[in-house]
């Protein structure tokens, strides 16, 4: 019997090791796959035209062209729309983030007549898409005369982030609710409560919460361009649309290229900076 179960264990153990071979295959494969086109578009902007538009592919530049960036950097539209895309970015996590705590808060730890339903109510937000809202906020904007300015992406975002209302929640239902009740014996109202306990003991989660967002809001494209219409006004994503528009039509993809990459430097040094807590907190959230 016991030459048969190390039998049958060696069989089986050969079987894994041949499933974990094609696993990890399949994995590479698609790993490469999603990475080839990131790694192309870089190499993309080192090449010169001839290079690009060969009927060979051509993944390394020969020779190597360095001016793409520094001529991206000095067309005027591009750092504009980085220094506008900051004056969403500023304002919205500050502010917002602010108050998506509270909300978050609140609807952990307080307790008040319909708190429920008012939470799936904002959780049922999240299923409704863009672009079925965008035309009434549109028009909206409109009337308010908002549009072609910055407000439309600020003042709505300052009020809360129903995602991140959502992972700050479930984050705080892991925090003992023994804090609330020792902090009403020692007099602390709910805001000092949350100011001085709750908060500091979910900073990781906002941090983490307030990156994703960062991103979000960086690399939005749809709402600055129904909008945004002057180029004084332009976010980061509609001056590259725009570089697509305007260099596509004289080929110059290395151009577009350089800006797709520098846009993305700061989102991918975010992320890798913050992976792993990013990936412990939705987890963690997940989970609760």
């Amino acid at each position: 019997m016991k030459d048969r179960d190390y039998a049958n264990s060696g069989i089986k153990s050969k079987k894994e090791k041949y499933i974990n071979i094609i696993v990890f295959i399949l994995l590479a494969l698609g790993a490469v796959t999603m990475v080839f086109p990131f790694f192309y578009m870089v190499m993309t902007s080192f090449m010169t035209k001839n290079q690009y538009l060969s009927a060979e592919l051509k993944v390394i530049p020969d020779p190597w062209v360095w001016g793409k960036y520094s001529e991206v950097l000095s067309k005027g539209n591009f750092i504009s729309g980085i220094i506008n895309t900051l004056c969403v970015e500023v304002p919205v996590l500050v502010i917002g983030g602010f108050t998506s705590t509270l909300a978050a808060f609140s609807f952990a730890k307080l307790k008040f007549r319909g708190k429920g339903a008012i939470f799936m109510g904002l959780l049922a937000t999240i299923m409704i898409p863009f672009a079925v809202i965008m035309i009434p906020q549109y028009v909206m904007f409109t009337q308010l005369k908002w549009t072609d300015s910055l407000l439309p992406l600020i003042i709505p975002a300052c009020f809360g982030n129903v995602s991140m209302i959502f992972f700050l929640r479930q984050n705080l239902t892991s925090i003992p609710n023994d804090l609330m009740d020792a902090a009403k014996l020692d007099g602390c109202g709910y805001f000092r409560t949350f100011l001085q306990i709750y908060f500091p003991l979910m900073k990781g989660a906002v941090g983490t919460q307030i990156t994703l967002w960062f991103m979000a809001i960086w690399n939005d494209y749809l709402a600055p361009t129904i909008f945004l219409r002057s180029e004084s006004t332009w976010t980061l994503q509609v001056v590259i649309r725009s570089f697509n528009t305007y260099y596509s039509i004289q080929s110059d993809y290395a151009l577009i290229m350089a800006a797709s990459v520098i846009a993305m430097i700061p989102t991918i040094i975010l992320f890798f900076c913050f992976q792993k807590v990013i990936i412990e907190s939705v987890a963690i959230s997940g989970i609760k």
